[in-house]
């Protein structure tokens, strides 16, 4: 299990031909903590670790943007609030919720055109 996240650093690490324990040690953090990070066993990354890992690799501002963006979508433990809407948002929420883990890609791909398009 990873995240986008997770997988973005570790694709970010393999082009720059750094390893866990060498990226962990120049940014402060454990090797332990940062490969925690990568496999999704640690939430989103803080704001101040993201811009020393971008600094660390000295990336131009467009893919340090993207590293962020990345790490916002990349909470394993979503929580909905649906307080104050209609019932049917909120079964909604709690449907997917219990099905999200046995939805085909094709299912997931066709979700991700409509929230974009809405």
């Amino acid at each position: 299990m990873t995240t986008p996240f997770g997988e973005a650093l570790r694709q970010l690490r393999s082009r720059k031909g750094v390893t866990q324990r060498a990226l962990a040690e120049a940014i402060g953090v454990t090797p332990a903590y940062l490969s925690a990070l990568e496999h999704g066993r640690r939430g989103r990354p803080t704001f101040e670790l993201l811009q020393r890992i971008a600094g660390y690799f000295n990336i131009i501002w467009d893919e340090a943007e993207e590293l962020f963006r990345v790490a916002e979508s990349s909470a394993p433990k979503v929580m909905l609030d649906t307080s104050g809407l209609p019932p049917a948002y909120t079964a909604f929420a709690n449907r997917l919720a219990a099905k999200i883990r046995t939805l085909p890609p094709a299912v997931l791909d066709e979700m991700q055109r409509l929230l974009e398009e809405g």
